[in-house]
């Protein structure tokens, strides 16, 4: 039985027929839901959701709720989430507001831990892995193979660059650049992701430049200017291999809106 007979489905909700729906689930009737995605007992999951293939989620998670905003006034903003996602027990990930794009994003193959929690407007990449009751304010924005530590927070409209890893415990009021470690309260840099990179594929050639980059940003005593100078300098002496790394780097610099943590 793929449809648990205590579970509540509106007639409205559109699922696949592989759909799993376990007993006490509550499913709105503006939800679609892809192909093999397993939803576990207790679970609610509401709003303008679309969630797409071979998604896991456990009990007593909360889905597409309204955004924990007061100007929400019930506009039809939207939950995305991608495929092959686990989400753990009570995560709680809310659709987006008419003030930002509308639409809360979560990509594929994310790794979501017991209590995360998904503000309004969030859009999280692909390959990233949030420990437990990692949260995320409004506006967050996630880069790909990102990690976030246990009961790590971070403020509105910060961003967290790909492959960064934030530490146990952090709180983030400033973005953090692609490739960075960092923990501590206030936060501090530590190197970069060195053993992530690894597991990914990066090349010892490719880790060096990220490495010397990082101490351009974070070691030379260079401003932030003479940091983005430099970096795009570098652009034009390492092996090809190497430029999108340090192209990476310098555009989350020039785009960063809240200042980095430094």
């Amino acid at each position: 039985m793929r449809i648990h007979p205590t579970a509540l489905i509106d007639p409205k909700a559109v699922l696949d027929s592989t759909v799993e729906v376990g007993a006490y689930s509550i499913i709105g009737p503006d939800v679609e839901i892809g192909a093999g995605t397993k939803i576990g007992p207790h679970v609610v999951i509401d709003g303008h959701t679309r969630i797409g293939a071979g998604n896991t989620f456990f009990q007593f998670s909360s889905i597409g709720a309204a955004p924990q905003d007061k100007k929400y006034a019930g506009e039809p903003t939207r939950l995305e989430i991608g495929d092959r996602n686990v989400i753990r027990e009570f995560c709680t990930f809310n659709i987006g507001t008419a003030q930002d794009v509308g639409v809360t994003r979560l990509g594929n193959d994310n790794w979501m831990m017991a209590y995360v929690h998904l503000a309004h407007d969030c859009q999280v990449g692909n390959h990233t892995i949030f420990a437990n009751n990692a949260q995320l304010a409004g506006h967050v924005q996630v880069g790909d193979w990102a990690i976030m530590g246990g009961f790590s927070n971070v403020h509105q409209f910060c961003k967290i660059g790909a492959h960064a890893m934030v530490g146990m415990s952090t709180s983030l009021t400033q973005d953090v650049p692609p490739f960075v470690m960092l923990s501590g309260n206030p936060a501090a840099a530590h190197g970069i992701n060195v053993e992530g990179l690894k597991r990914r594929g990066y090349s010892r050639e490719q880790i060096t430049a990220i490495r010397h980059a990082y101490k351009l940003i974070y070691k030379s005593g260079l401003t932030m200017e003479q940091a983005k100078a430099a970096l795009q300098a570098e652009e034009a002496s390492v092996a090809a291999g190497c430029v999108p790394a340090l192209v990476l780097m310098r555009e989350f610099l020039e785009n960063t809106s809240r200042g980095i943590v430094r």
